[in-house]
């Protein structure tokens, strides 16, 4: 047990020991994978937000308001609603009166609401307010309310919905591509440390080898070399990018950007994960650009 604490100890320090020795390219190591995580940052921040939206857009627009033809008598009103009633896929359906959905209008019109006293004569109809089951369902539903008579006018936000889903997944795989190609170079920029590492002890390595040491004995320190620069570059992005956020979400708090500031995810729900993903990928950042150095340059 004693022995294998101390492989342990001596393959950590070998590792510091290849960092200090390369400093110069290993700066350029943790900055390309620092660069790597902060765009991945970026873009994990993005989707998060973009998707909390959506989320949120669902379940403020996972309704259709059926408009009803002005002269109906309020038996066929009725037989309307019991129909929409019946269609699968709904949750629940209101009637709103002209007279309330006037008065709803006049609230959101807030100061301005008074300029709507002086009407004559209402001019919104009555409607049916549809909650759905699921938003999936509203081109179904649409599609059998459409057939029926009495009806003015059939509004829903599906498209809404779609459009910021379909946002949603383009960033999301833009953000893909983009990460994918920085990684390869940040896996490249690593090998290259690792390289000159194993170029400097080469002499060293062979007298190992010839002693007996076992290719992972050999391998390891460079391995922890590797996800030491993986671990630096994910710790300085994981500043970066929860600095960055959090004075963004205070910003947009502070200017009293309330609609936007209430679909942005706050930074302390956040980071807890965004830290856990930063310094597993940049570990492995800097570990697999280390076997495929040694792979090329190591024959062990």
């Amino acid at each position: 047990m004693d022995m294998k604490v101390k492989t342990f100890i001596y393959m950590i320090k070998e590792g510091f020991k290849g960092l200090w020795r390369n400093r110069m390219m290993g700066m350029a190591s943790v900055g390309s994978i620092a660069s790597v995580l902060m765009i991945l940052g970026i873009v994990f921040m993005i989707i998060l937000n973009v998707n909390g939206l959506a989320e949120t857009a669902k379940g403020q627009f996972d309704s259709i308001q059926v408009y009803l033809e002005k002269d109906l008598t309020e038996s066929q009103m009725d037989n309307i609603g019991n129909i929409i009633k019946r269609i699968d896929g709904i949750d629940y359906v209101d009637f709103l009166s002209k007279e309330q959905a006037l008065e709803n209008m006049k609230k959101s019109w807030g100061e301005n609401g008074y300029l709507l006293e002086g009407l004559e004569k209402n001019p919104l109809p009555n409607s049916y307010v549809i909650k759905l089951k699921d938003i999936s369902d509203a081109d179904a539903v649409v599609s059998r309310i459409k057939g029926l008579q009495g009806l003015e006018e059939i509004k829903y936000y599906k498209d809404v919905v779609e459009k910021l889903l379909n946002i949603t997944n383009f960033i999301r795989i833009a953000g893909v591509i983009i990460i994918g190609i920085l990684i390869f170079i940040s896996m490249f920029v690593v090998g290259n440390t690792i390289k000159l590492t194993v170029i400097a002890r080469s002499k060293e390595i062979n007298i190992m080898k010839y002693v007996g040491a076992t290719n992972w004995f050999i391998r390891w320190p460079f391995l922890v070399e590797g996800m030491l620069l993986g671990l630096l570059g994910s710790l300085i992005a994981l500043g970066i990018v929860g600095l960055g956020y959090k004075r963004i979400f205070d910003l947009v708090t502070q200017k009293l950007y309330v609609m936007i500031a209430a679909y942005m995810i706050p930074a302390s729900v956040v980071m807890g994960n965004l830290a856990i993903i930063f310094i597993v990928l940049g570990m492995g950042i800097g570990a697999l650009g280390s076997i495929f150095s040694m792979r090329k340059f190591l024959k062990v």
